[in-house]
C-alpha cells in the first residue's frame, strides 16, 4: 500500500461535557439549587479522520491523509449503576444510564489524551447566556520533535431538556429561567500551521451549526471533515490553493521554497505588543535557549506570538520543549529542568512567579519582560550593532492596516476585502521576513568562515575572538545550545537556504562598508583564505566599459594586494526603509481554485471530484506557456497528488516525472518510492510500456541503493566538533588534520613543510605541549598584530588593502631608529617618538638581502642589509637576535612576489605569507640553536628560486594575463573538468557535482552550486538564462542563470552524458543536441526540453556532437562519423595509421565550416590531423606540435586553433595556438604544471584554460 500525501485535515474533533452531567447540571439549575456553576469535566465527544469513504476493491481510500493505520480511543463514561432519582422523585431505568463504553477510531499516531484540557485551558464553564465563539490555537510535539498544530473554536448551545415542552406534572416551566448555555469545542487537526486558514474553516462550520439540530450537528461536523480531507496542499512555490466553504472562499498559502514553513498567520503581532527593544530581549533569551514562560489574558495571542517569534529566528529552529498553552491541570510543566518555551494564563503570574525559578516571565498583554528572581531583564543582549540595524528598519515597517484603506471605497463584497487585507499581510510578513533574517545574518555573520568541512569542525574560540568585547557574553552562551548546534550542522552539509543567499548577497556591501570606516590591521588566517577569490583582480583590471557587465580589461598587471583588510565594527547607520538592499524579486503568485465540493460521504461522487480537479489541472497546463516552468511543476504537482489519492498510480507517476523538466526541488521522493513499490503487476507491465514511468522507476531504485549506501554516513553528517588541542604525540597525519581544524592552514604541502620543521633534530612526532606552545604562539601574534594602530600620516603611504603582519622590536637602522614593518607589499619603517613612515622597500625592488654586522663599540651587532633597486645605499637594521628569522622571512616574501609577478599568480605571494608568518612561529616555540635551521624548511619560494630558477619564457609572460586558482580553500588542488563563459560569468566545474561561477568582471567567487554527485563532464549556454550541464550519471542538470539555481534535469539518457551542442533547424527553431556515452544521440526542443528525436549510434565511447550544414559531426574514441539528422552514418572517419595503437584514441574534434575542414586531435598523440569534411578518408595536413606528448581540447579563436595539451615531461602543461591560413604553430605556451584539461573563449578576446589535479588553476591568456 502507497503512502498517501499528507493533507489539509489530520482529525476533527468535538470536545465537551457529558450528555448526562449537562442533564444533571441542568436539573440543579431549574430547581434553583445552583447558582453558581463549577467547571465541568471535559471529554472527546467525536473523532472524525480520513479516510471517510473507501471502495472494498481500493487499496487507497479516496482522501488525502498521511496515515491509514487506525487504532481505538476508548472513551469511557461511568455512570451510577444505581437508579437515577428525578428531582420529582421518579425513578428512571434508561439504558443509557448504564456504564457504557464508546469506541472511537483515530490515525494512530494521534494522542487525544490531554486534548479536552488543551480546548478548555481555562476549564468548560457553563453559563446562563450565551457568549461569544472564541479561537484559539495549539500546537503538539512529539517525542521526535515533529509538530502537529490545532485551531480550535469554542461556542455555546443552549441545554435542551424534555421539560422544556413547556409543562410537567401540571405545571408549565419558567422560560428564561430553564435557559442555561454549555460550551463545546470543535479542533482541527493538521499537520501544516494554516491558522488562518484553519480559522476561517471553523467560522464556516458555525454558520451551518448555528441553525442545525442536536440531531443533524454530528452529521454536519463529519461532512466538513469529510471535505476538508479533499483539499491536496500546494508544493512550495508560486501556487496557492483556494476552496469555497460557503460563505467563504479560504486559502491556503504555500511555502515559499522547500525549506521553509507554512507561513499563514500574521506575523507583526509582536510589533504591536512589545517595544523594539524589548522585542529584542525576547528573541535574544530564545537564541540563547532560557526557560521562557509567556502569560496573556487571551490564549489565541499565547500561540501567535510564540509562533511569530520562533518565524523570526529562521533558518535558526527552536530544539526545546514547546507548549505554548498551557491549562490550569498542566503547570507542573514549568517545574522542568530543561530549557523550554510555554504559555498560560495572566492569572497564574504571580503563582509561577513564585514558586519557580530561573523563569522569563514575558507580560504579552502589558509588553513587559521580566525574570523570577527579579524585575530587571540582565541576560546578555543581542549585539548592538546587528539590534541598531533591526530597529532602524523596524520603524519604518508599516504595521497598521486602516491606513491602507485611507483612499479606498466601500466594498460589498466580504472575499474581495478579505482578498485586499491578504495581500496586504503578506507584504508586511515578507517584509518582517527580510529584516529579522538580516538580523539572524548580522548575528552569525562569518560563522562559516571557521569551519572545517573536511573534519566537520567549528572553531569556537576562534569565532569568539572576532566578535566585540561586549558581545562575548552573548556569543558564548548561544554557541553551547541546541539550536546553534542545528544551525552549525547545516552550516557543515553546505545547506543553501535563506540565511547562505543574504550572507553571500550582503556579504560585499559589509566588507565594502568596513574597508570605508576601518583601519587596516592582520586579519585572521580564515579572512585570508576566504578573502582570496576577492583579491584577484585590482581596480585597474575591472570591467572594461566598451563591454558593458561582459568581460574584464586585463591589459594592466595584476594588483599587488592580497587581501582586503577590514575590522568587524558596526559601520554608522542611517534610517532605512524596511526593504533597503534586502528586496528580492517578487514572484508572481497564481491561485488554484479547487472545483465545489460533493457530496463528500459517497464514493462516486468523491471520484467524480476528484476528476474534474485534475481536468481543471490539465486546463491550466495546456494554458501555461513552457518558460514558466516552475508554475508547470507545480500544476503538475497537485495532479500527481490528486492522481495519488484517486488510485490512478501511473498517471502520478508520470506528473512526477514532469517535474524533473520544470522543478526537481519539489520532487516528492518519498511518495514516488511507495508509489512503485505499490504497483501491482498488472500496472508494472504497462509502466514498461510507457517510457517515461519506465525511466522513473529505475531512477527510483538507483537512488534507493545510493541511500542505503550512504546511510553508513548519515551519523557523520550529523556531527558537529569543536576544535581541542590535543592531548597526545601526532604522527604526520594526525598532525596535517589537527592544523587543518585549528584553522591555521589548509595546504597540506605546507603542513608537510611544518611538521618537518617542528621535528628537526627529534623523532618524527609532535607531542601535546609544542603544539600548545606553538598554537598559542600563533595565536598572540595574530591578536598583537591586529592591535597595530597605525597613525594617519602612516596611512597615506601605504594602499588602502595593506596591513602589518610582523612588527619588530624597536631598533636602530640607517633611516633612524623605530619598529620594521612588514605588510604584504612592502618593508617599511615606524619612527619612533613622533610615529612617522619611512619607505623601505617593496619587494619587487630587492636587489640583495644579506645578514651583515654593524660596529658597535667593540662589538659587532647582527643586522640585516638590504639593498633596493634605484637606491645608491643600502638599507641596514641592527635586529640583533631577530636578524636570522627576518632574513628568512623577507627572502621568502621577495621570492613570492617574483613569482607571482612572473606568474601572474596573486596566491604565491600569500603563501609566501603564510610562511613568513609560520617561520615566526616556529621560532617563537622552539628557542633552541635550531630554530632558524627548523623555520628554514618553511622557506618554500625562497628554495625554489635557488634550486631551480624557474623563469617563464617570454612568450607566455607576454601572454598570459592573469590566474585563479578555484581550489584556493581546499587542502589539495582539484582538476578543472569544463570550463564555458557565458557573457560576464565563468562557469568552473571541478570534480563530484560542484560548479563554481566567478564574476568576470573582478574574478571574484559569486557562486557554488551542486549538480549531482558524478563529475560533469559537458557545460554549454542554451539561452540568455540556461546553462546545459551533462555529467556521469547520465542526468543533464539545467541552471538559471538568473535565479542561480539547478532545479530541472533531463533524465531520457541512460548512460553519462559526455557532449552538448546548439544549431537551429530548418524551420529557424533553435535546438539542443546531447550524446552519451554508448552512443544516443537526443534532439531537444530547447523551449520545451522535449525529445524531438533519438537515435543511436554503434561506436565506442561516443565524446562530443556537434551540427554544421545539416549534417551531426559525431566523434567517439575511434571514429569521427558524418550523421544524417535521420541518424543514419554517411561516413566514418578512422585514426591515422601513424597514430593507430593500443592506446590512441581520439579526445576532441573542431569543425571549421567556411573552411570545410575539420581538424582533430588524440590524447596519446602530439599531432593535429586537419580533414576536408567531403573527403575523410585522410588527413590532407598534419602538424606535429613541438615537446607535446597528448591533447585533449581544441577550441577556435578567430583565425587560430588553441590546442591544449601536455609535454614531455608530465608536470609541464602547454598550450599550441596554430594558424588556420598556414597550419603552423604561432606559439607555444606553457602557463600549467598539469596537462591542460579544459579551454573556452571570453568573446574572442581571451581564452581561459584549466589544469589537471596536480595544478588546479585557470589562466586567462590574451588573444591577439
Amino acid at each position: 500500500m502507497a503512502d498517501l500525501p499528507s493533507g489539509l485535515l489530520e482529525a476533527c474533533v468535538v470536545i465537551g461535557a457529558s450528555s448526562d452531567k449537562l442533564r444533571y447540571a441542568y436539573q440543579l439549575y431549574q430547581q434553583s439549587e445552583l447558582t453558581d456553576f463549577p467547571p465541568l469535566e471535559a471529554e472527546i465527544l467525536q473523532v472524525h479522520a480520513p479516510p471517510f469513504v473507501s471502495k472494498e476493491t481500493n487499496s487507497i481510500g479516496p482522501a488525502f491523509s498521511r496515515v491509514q493505520r487506525r487504532r481505538s480511543f476508548i472513551k469511557k463514561k461511568r455512570r451510577d449503576r444505581h437508579v437515577e432519582t428525578l428531582p420529582n422523585g421518579e425513578a428512571s431505568n434508561r439504558s443509557d444510564t448504564s456504564s457504557v463504553t464508546e469506541d472511537i477510531s483515530v490515525p494512530k499516531d494521534l494522542d487525544l489524551i490531554a486534548l479536552p484540557q488543551l480546548c478548555f485551558p481555562g476549564g468548560l464553564q457553563l453559563a446562563n447566556e450565551h457568549k461569544e465563539d472564541s479561537y484559539h490555537f495549539l500546537v503538539f510535539t512529539d517525542l521526535f520533535g515533529n509538530r502537529t498544530h490545532g485551531v480550535v473554536v469554542q461556542y455555546y448551545r443552549h441545554v435542551q431538556s424534555s421539560r422544556e415542552s413547556g409543562v410537567q406534572n401540571g405545571h408549565r416551566w419558567n422560560s428564561s429561567k430553564s435557559r442555561l448555555y454549555a460550551p463545546f469545542a470543535v479542533c482541527i487537526i493538521s499537520k501544516f500551521p494554516y491558522y488562518n486558514a484553519l480559522r476561517d474553516c471553523l467560522s464556516c462550520l458555525l454558520v451551518q451549526l448555528r441553525p442545525a439540530r442536536q440531531a443533524d450537528i454530528e452529521e454536519t461536523i463529519k461532512e466538513f471533515s469529510a471535505k476538508l480531507s479533499l483539499v491536496p496542499l500546494p508544493s512550495p512555490g508560486q501556487l496557492h490553493v483556494s476552496f469555497n466553504l460557503r460563505p467563504l472562499q479560504v486559502v491556503l498559502p504555500s511555502r515559499e521554497d522547500q525549506d521553509r514553513p507554512v507561513i499563514d498567520i500574521d506575523m507583526h503581532l509582536p510589533f504591536l505588543c512589545f517595544s523594539h527593544t524589548t522585542l529584542l530581549q525576547v528573541l535574544s533569551c530564545l537564541l540563547q535557549e532560557q526557560r521562557l514562560v509567556f502569560f496573556s489574558t487571551d490564549w489565541a495571542k499565547l500561540t501567535l506570538v510564540a509562533e511569530s517569534l520562533l518565524l523570526y529566528l529562521q533558518p535558526l529552529s527552536w530544539q526545546q520543549p514547546y507548549v505554548p498553552v498551557l491549562s490550569r491541570g498542566m503547570l507542573d510543566f514549568l517545574m522542568a529542568p530543561t530549557a523550554f518555551l510555554m504559555g498560560c494564563h495572566i492569572s497564574h503570574f504571580e503563582e509561577v512567579a513564585a514558586e519557580t525559578e530561573e523563569l522569563i516571565l514575558v507580560n504579552i498583554d502589558d509588553g513587559i519582560i521580566q525574570s523570577s528572581w527579579s524585575e530587571t531583564f540582565d541576560l546578555p543582549t543581542i549585539p548592538l550593532s546587528a539590534a541598531e540595524s533591526f530597529m532602524s528598519r523596524a520603524e519604518c515597517l508599516q504595521l497598521h492596516y486602516d491606513l491602507e484603506l485611507c483612499h479606498l471605497g466601500a466594498c460589498t463584497d466580504a472575499n474581495v476585502l478579505r482578498s485586499q487585507r491578504r495581500d496586504w499581510q503578506t507584504r508586511l510578513n515578507t517584509q518582517i521576513q527580510n529584516i529579522t533574517l538580516e538580523l539572524v545574518v548580522n548575528i552569525f555573520r562569518g560563522v562559516q568562515d571557521f569551519l572545517n568541512h573536511e573534519h566537520r569542525v567549528f572553531n569556537s574560540e576562534e569565532f569568539l575572538r572576532t566578535r566585540e568585547p561586549a558581545n562575548q557574553s552573548f556569543y558564548k552562551k548561544v554557541l553551547d545550545t541546541h539550536i546553534f548546534h542545528s544551525f552549525l550542522r547545516d552550516r557543515l552539509n553546505r545547506k543553501w537556504d535563506t540565511f547562505s543567499r543574504m550572507e553571500q548577497n550582503t556579504r560585499d556591501h559589509v566588507h565594502r562598508n568596513r574597508a570605508m570606516t576601518a583601519s587596516p590591521r592582520r586579519p585572521l588566517m580564515s579572512d585570508l583564505s576566504k578573502s582570496g577569490y576577492r583579491s584577484y583582480a585590482s581596480p585597474n583590471d575591472r570591467l572594461s566599459k566598451k563591454l558593458g557587465a561582459s568581460l574584464p580589461n586585463l591589459e594592466h598587471s595584476t594588483n599587488d594586494s592580497v587581501i582586503a583588510v577590514s575590522l568587524n565594527r558596526p559601520t554608522s547607520l542611517r534610517k532605512m526603509t524596511p526593504d533597503t538592499g534586502l528586496k528580492f524579486p517578487q514572484k508572481v503568485v497564481k491561485v488554484f481554485r479547487l472545483p465545489d465540493f460533493p457530496p463528500p460521504l459517497a464514493y462516486h461522487y468523491v471520484q467524480n471530484y476528484y476528476s474534474d480537479m485534475v481536468a481543471s489541472l490539465a486546463k491550466a497546463i495546456n494554458t501555461t506557456p513552457p518558460q514558466e516552468s516552475a508554475l508547470l511543476a507545480r500544476y503538475h504537482y497537485l495532479r500527481g497528488l490528486v492522481n495519488t489519492v484517486s488510485n490512478k498510480r501511473l498517471d502520478a507517476l508520470e506528473d512526477f516525472q514532469s517535474l524533473y523538466k520544470t522543478d526537481s526541488d519539489i520532487f516528492p521522493s518519498q511518495m514516488v518510492k511507495s508509489l512503485v513499490d505499490s504497483l501491482p503487476e498488472a500496472e508494472r507491465l504497462q509502466a514498461d510500456r510507457r517510457p517515461e514511468i519506465k525511466r522513473l522507476i529505475s531512477r527510483v531504485k538507483r537512488d534507493q541503493e545510493r541511500e542505503r549506501a550512504h546511510h553508513t554516513h548519515e551519523h557523520e553528517e550529523a556531527a558537529v566538533k569543536r576544535f581541542q588541542l590535543p592531548k597526545k604525540y601526532m604522527q604526520l597525519e594526525e598532525f596535517v588534520k589537527c592544523i587543518q581544524e585549528s584553522g591555521i592552514v589548509k595546504d597540506q604541502g605546507t603542513i608537510h613543510r611544518l611538521f618537518d620543521a617542528l621535528t628537526v633534530g627529534q623523532q618524527k612526532q609532535i607531542g601535546p605541549e609544542l603544539f600548545r606552545v606553538f598554537y598559542t604562539i600563533w595565536k598572540e601574534t595574530e591578536a598583537e598584530a591586529q592591535e597595530v594602530c597605525l597613525p594617519a600620516a602612516v596611512l597615506e603611504n601605504i594602499e588602502p588593502s595593506e596591513c602589518v603582519f610582523k612588527l619588530s622590536s624597536s631598533v636602530k637602522t640607517s633611516r633612524g631608529v623605530g619598529k620594521i614593518a612588514m605588510t604584504q607589499r612592502r618593508l617599511f619603517l615606524l619612527t619612533d617618538g613622533r610615529p612617522g613612515y619611512v619607505e623601505v622597500a617593496q619587494y619587487r625592488d630587492l636587489e640583495e638581502v644579506k645578514v651583515s654586522s654593524a660596529p658597535f663599540l667593540l662589538l659587532r651587532i647582527p643586522s640585516l642589509k638590504l639593498r633596493v633597486r634605484g637606491r645608491k645605499e643600502a638599507f641596514e637594521a641592527n635586529l640583533k637576535t631577530e636578524t636570522e628569522l627576518w632574513n628568512l622571512m623577507v627572502k621568502e616574501m621577495w621570492a613570492g612576489r617574483n613569482m607571482a609577478d612572473q606568474h601572474k599568480d596573486p596566491q604565491y605571494m600569500q603563501q609566501a605569507l603564510t610562511n613568513a608568518l609560520l617561520m615566526d612561529a616556529v621560532v617563537g616555540s622552539l628557542q633552541s640553536s635550531k630554530a632558524i635551521y627548523a623555520a628554514s624548511k618553511l622557506a618554500h619560494f625562497d628554495r625554489i628560486k635557488l634550486e631551480v630558477p624557474m623563469m617563464v619564457p617570454k612568450t607566455t609572460a607576454e601572454t598570459l594575463k592573469h590566474k585563479i586558482n578555484p581550489s584556493l580553500e581546499l587542502a589539495a588542488p582539484q582538476a578543472v573538468d569544463v570550463l564555458l563563459y557565458t557573457p560576464g560569468q565563468l562557469w568552473v566545474s571541478v570534480g563530484g557535482g560542484k560548479v563554481m561561477v566567478f564574476d568576470a568582471s573582478s574574478w571574484c567567487l559569486t557562486n557554488t552550486c551542486h549538480v549531482g554527485n558524478a563529475r560533469v563532464n559537458c557545460m554549454l549556454g542554451v539561452d540568455k538564462d540556461q546553462v546545459w550541464m551533462g555529467s556521469e550519471d547520465s542526468v543533464i542538470y539545467i541552471i538559471s542563470m538568473l535565479a542561480m539555481v539547478c532545479n530541472r534535469q533531463l533524465t531520457e539518457h541512460r548512460a553519462e552524458v559526455t557532449g552538448l551542442a546548439t544549431d537551429v533547424d530548418k524551420y529557424g527553431q533553435k535546438v539542443a543536441y546531447s550524446c552519451s556515452a554508448e552512443g544516443s544521440i537526443m534532439v531537444w526542443d530547447a523551449p520545451t526540453l522535449q525529445v524531438k528525436k533519438h537515435f543511436r549510434l554503434s561506436c565506442d565511447r561516443l565524446q562530443s556532437v556537434s551540427g554544421c550544414n545539416g549534417m551531426l559531426w559525431c566523434c567517439s574514441r575511434e571514429n569521427i562519423m558524418e550523421v544524417w539528422k535521420s541518424g543514419s552514418v554517411k561516413h566514418r572517419l578512422s585514426l591515422p595509421e601513424q597514430q593507430r595503437g593500443s592506446m590512441a584514441t581520439f579526445s576532441s574534434m573542431l569543425l571549421l565550416p567556411e573552411r570545410e575542414e575539420l581538424w582533430s586531435i588524440c590524447a596519446d598523440s602530439g599531432e593535429v590531423c586537419v580533414w576536408h569534411m567531403k573527403d575523410v578518408s585522410k588527413p590532407f595536413h598534419r602538424v606535429a606540435l613541438p615537446d607535446c606528448t597528448g591533447c585533449f581540447c581544441m577550441i577556435r579563436v578567430k583565425n587560430q586553433v588553441w590546442v591544449g595539451g601536455v609535454g614531455r615531461s608530465s608536470v609541464t602543461g602547454k598550450i599550441y595556438i596554430l594558424d588556420t591560413e598556414h597550419y603552423q604553430v604561432l606559439k607555444e605556451l606553457q602557463g600549467h604544471n598539469d596537462k591542460v584539461t579544459a579551454l573556452c573563449s571570453a568573446e574572442d578576446r581571451y581564452v581561459l584554460s584549466g589544469a589537471g589535479k596536480h595544478d588546479g588553476k585557470i589562466a586567462i591568456w590574451k588573444v591577439e
